[in-house]
């Protein structure tokens, strides 16, 4: 059970951090449309969808990666709440 909560916890954290770099590319946006670009946005889009469909953008600023972020952060402290509740 541990082995799979340190997984778990393993992968929000990957996804995290790929998250940030796709936020950091959507600066640039020449990097954003390179191979490696593009295969980060295939992978954090479909999660940034949900988020997008009910935060509209303030101006030119998206702010649904920091709710995104947010989220996945929450998430994890939920795991881990869980974990130590039945371990």
């Amino acid at each position: 059970m541990i082995l799979l909560v340190n997984l778990l916890l393993g992968a929000i954290n990957i996804y995290f951090y790929i998250l940030i770099v796709s936020v950091f590319m959507s600066w640039v946006p020449s990097i954003k449309e390179s191979a490696f670009g593009q295969m980060i946005s295939r992978i954090t889009d479909p999660y940034l969808d949900i988020f997008r469909r009910f935060i509209p953008p303030i101006g030119m600023i998206d702010i649904s990666p920091i709710v995104a972020i947010f989220t996945l952060s929450l998430a994890s402290q939920g795991i881990v709440t869980l974990a130590n509740y039945f371990l």
